[in-house]
């Protein structure tokens, strides 16, 4: 996959038990990006995903349409790929 990234993302806000894990794990692979999501304890969201950095912003954008997902902050660091991963998983 070429120009492809990787990150780690936290979401935060209203984000669990709003289909926020099924809206994304749909959207990424809509955007043919791969990687798992998963809640965490503290309430928030985390992530890593890869993909094209336009794709990877489309994935975002169509959670963020969620009818009830209500994103407060989002912390995002860059971190190495991960090579022959395929799919988008819940963790």
């Amino acid at each position: 996959m070429t120009d492809a990234v990787r990150l780690h993302i936290l979401f935060y806000g209203r984000v669990q038990g709003v289909g926020f894990r099924f809206r994304a794990c749909s959207a990424a692979l809509t955007y043919g990006c791969t990687g798992w999501v998963r809640n965490m304890t503290d309430g928030s969201v985390e992530m890593e995903i890869q993909g094209k950095k336009n794709d990877i912003d489309s994935v975002i954008s169509a959670i963020e349409k969620g009818t009830y997902v209500h994103i407060e902050n989002i912390a995002v660091k860059e971190i190495p790929i991960t090579a022959n991963e395929y799919g988008f998983n819940e963790k």
